[in-house]
């Protein structure tokens, strides 16, 4: 075959994951024992479902405590208030000085003040006394769990794994190597390894911005497309398949590429006059999963041996064995014992 036959772009293939778009850790906004857990991991829920409660006692407690601070704030208020009116009666009258007055005044302020503390200390304490219950956030299902009854957490600790319905995607990691070869909006097909052979429309949604630090690849995520989302379960094992777009670039099957000298590459070439071999070292790019670029060292009407390479020698003559191979040796005899 020749280079420029190959040029067609390359099918790359990656292993991933079948995962929820939106994956959410669920935690308790305070602390507290643990009591109760109602759903398992696995489990379909519904917004707002109660999924777990911690002891609400002490909660409760401060929520009736901070209600008797705003009722003595409202008590004291209601006081000052009332001194205040009389003592602006008595001002009038010259009864009093104008600087009893100004206490008053001052008195009332601080109490008013007072109160606003009090019900906006008793509003977060009603608030924490509600948080005992963990309520799902919306329709999904429960990815995982990480407390079990009994258990003291802390406000903010995992308790459970939350996966939407609003998506499902498939997260894979693309090599380094060709990152540049890849773009958000991409179109990809998914293969589950449960239904081999049947492909799922996708597209590339998202590019991580950074490389991994040990393996050196960026995570993205495919997103299947809505009209093909049924029958996938999250956890499931998936292939996903691109097609890069076609370019210039010479490609040759990884089969023809042969050990060259020092540790380099070679490509075994048939020189059409003579019909005998010769090693060509060549300069490649990062391996696809069918075909390797070629960057230098071959010319794009080369005949190039595809496979089988590594039983042959230099000078070996050849013939071609049948008469749809292409390309065509230069009167070529028909069909006859090519060794």
């Amino acid at each position: 075959m020749t280079p420029s036959d190959a040029a067609h772009g390359d099918a790359l293939a990656f292993a991933g994951e079948v995962r929820a778009r939106e994956e959410s850790p669920l935690s308790f906004q305070v602390g507290g024992q643990l009591v109760r857990r109602l759903v398992d991991a696995g489990a379909r829920v519904t917004r707002g479902q109660v999924l777990a409660e911690i002891d609400p006692g002490d909660l409760r407690l401060q929520a009736q405590s901070a209600q008797a601070q705003l009722a003595a704030a409202e008590a004291e208020y209601t006081r000052a208030r009332t001194d205040r009116a009389r003592y602006a009666q008595l001002v009038d009258q010259q009864l009093v000085s104008r600087s009893t007055m100004d206490a008053q005044d001052a008195a009332y302020r601080a109490a008013q003040a007072q109160l606003n503390s009090a019900r906006a200390q008793a509003e977060v304490a009603g608030n924490q006394a509600g948080y005992t219950q963990l309520l799902a956030p919306r329709d999904g299902v429960i990815a995982s769990r990480q407390a079990e009854a009994g258990q003291v957490v802390a406000a903010g600790q995992t308790i459970f794994t939350f996966a939407g319905d609003e998506g499902r995607e498939v997260a894979i990691a693309l090599p380094e190597s060709r990152i540049a070869a890849f773009s958000v909006g991409q179109r990809a097909w998914i293969e589950l390894w449960n239904r081999p052979g049947a492909r799922l429309p996708g597209t590339l949604r998202e590019i991580a911005p950074a490389a991994d630090a040990q393996a050196r690849t960026y995570a993205a995520r495919v997103a299947v497309d809505d009209s093909a989302r049924e029958g996938l379960e999250l956890g499931q094992s998936a292939r996903v398949h691109f097609e890069l777009a076609d370019d210039d670039t010479l490609r040759v099957p990884l089969t023809a590429i042969q050990p060259g000298v020092d540790g380099g590459k070679a490509v075994w070439v048939v020189d059409p006059q003579t019909r005998t071999l010769r090693s060509v070292p060549v300069e490649t790019g990062a391996f696809g999963a069918q075909t390797v670029p070629i960057l230098s060292g071959l010319a794009p009407d080369a005949l190039v041996v595809a496979a089988g390479g590594h039983l042959l020698r230099e000078g070996q003559a050849v013939t071609p064995i049948g008469r749809d191979n292409r390309p065509q040796l230069p009167d070529a005899p028909t069909p006859a014992a090519a060794r």
